[in-house]
C-alpha cells in the first residue's frame, strides 16, 4: 500500500498536535475551553503580544479581559504601562 503525500501531510500534523511543546497545564487550560480564543478581540490582543517583547495593552484590553474571561498565558505589565488608547 503507497501513502500519498497528504497522508504524510496529515501523519505529520497529528504528530505535531499530540506531541507540541506544551505544557500538561497549558494542555488542561486547552482542554477546559471549546475554543482558543474566547472572542475575536482576544485573538487579536494575542497576535499584537505575541512576540514576547514589550507588550501593549490598552485599559480597553483589561476591560475586555475581565468581561470576556480570557484565558491562557497572561501579559503582566505595570499599571504605569497601560496605554489610554
Amino acid at each position: 500500500m503507497r501513502i500519498r503525500p497528504l497522508g504524510f501531510m496529515l501523519i505529520g500534523v497529528a504528530a505535531l498536535v499530540t506531541t507540541g511543546c506544551a505544557s500538561s497545564d497549558e494542555w488542561s487550560t486547552w482542554k477546559s475551553h471549546p475554543t482558543h480564543f474566547a472572542s475575536g478581540k482576544h485573538a487579536g490582543f494575542s497576535v499584537r503580544n505575541g512576540d514576547e517583547g514589550r507588550p501593549r495593552v490598552t485599559r480597553n484590553d483589561v476591560a475586555m479581559a475581565r468581561s470576556e474571561g480570557w484565558w491562557g498565558k497572561p501579559v503582566t505589565v505595570s499599571s504605569e504601562q497601560i496605554l489610554e488608547r
